[in-house]
């Protein structure tokens, strides 16, 4: 049984307790992650059924939000409950909260998501360690993109998961150019940004590897990404590979920081949410004080 032991105040508030739930989800039949008035998305879907198990609405902190079609195999999430209602959770013989919460969740989701049951699968709950916020605290995300390049790899069992993309690509001249764009810099050429936030990433991997059946996957590594930006680094990338732009040029649009014409996203549906890594317990909350400091 999971020991119970409340948030640090400055995250969770007095008398609640943070609750982390480890997810993933087929991004296909949502319009993105974020709450949209009269549109099915995932938070919106999540916190439909955490509503119908706790009897109101409660809010759900996400570790990367996603866009319209993206999916997720290793997605965050922290709630908070009152001692109260996570006390109420266990029925019969149950002695566990957390995976009473676990068993309802998945009941709850197949009744808010009706013929998208199974679109959204809650891995694991448990109370989180002091300090935790499934934003904050992480570490960094890291992002997969597979690429079928040339119809004799495009497969259609998979087609829903990879780009089909006609010209066969140089993976070494993205490489190339890819490696420029690594370390702590300004990202504003590769994403939408947001008022009042910074563009400000730290890149730490981004790479294009061939698998036995010739698909190239992009996987992609930061401490946190702006809107849009794996996408906007993968079709910046695709014209290297396409040998319609040189290597450096990556590099040359990161320095400019102005979205132009070129400024082309790549398709969502072969963009997965694949880790989020996060520090000891004990470093948890410093952390995020660390992350909010520099968001700010």
């Amino acid at each position: 049984m999971n020991e119970r032991k409340p948030a640090a105040p400055v995250l969770g508030g007095g008398g609640f307790l943070r609750v982390r739930m480890d997810l993933s989800y087929d991004g296909g039949p949502f319009n993105g992650w974020a709450v949209q008035p009269g549109l099915r998305t995932v938070q919106g879907s999540l916190e439909e059924a955490l509503a119908l198990i706790v009897r109101r609405l409660v809010r759900v902190t996400v570790a990367g939000r996603t866009d319209a079609g993206v999916h997720a195999r290793g997605q965050v999430v922290h709630i908070d409950l009152t001692d109260a209602e996570w006390d109420a959770l266990p029925r019969g013989h149950e002695i566990d909260p957390a995976a009473a919460l676990l068993r309802r969740l998945r009941g709850a989701l197949s009744r808010v998501l009706h013929d998208e049951t199974g679109a959204i699968v809650v891995h694991d709950v448990g109370l989180a360690p002091d300090g935790f916020d499934a934003r904050f605290s992480a570490l960094w995300r890291r992002y997969s993109y597979c690429i079928a390049d040339g119809p004799e790899r495009w497969d259609p069992v998979l087609r829903r998961l990879t780009l089909w993309h006609k010209a066969v690509l140089d993976e070494g001249a993205m490489n190339s150019g890819a490696a420029a764009l690594l370390g702590l810099q300004d990202f504003r050429a590769y994403c939408k940004p947001r008022e009042g936030a910074t563009t400000i990433r730290e890149l730490q991997r981004l790479e294009f590897v061939r698998g036995r059946d010739g698909v190239l996957v992009a996987n992609v590594q930061a401490d946190a990404f702006c809107h849009n930006m794996v996408r906007a680094l993968v079709g910046s990338a695709l014209r290297v590979g396409e040998g319609l732009e040189e290597p450096e040029w990556l590099h040359q649009r990161l320095l400019a920081g102005v979205r132009d014409a070129k400024s082309v996203l790549a398709a969502p549906h072969p963009l997965v949410l694949e880790e989020v890594a996060y520090p000891s317990d004990d470093e948890l909350f410093a952390r995020a004080e660390l992350t909010r400091a520099r968001r700010e």
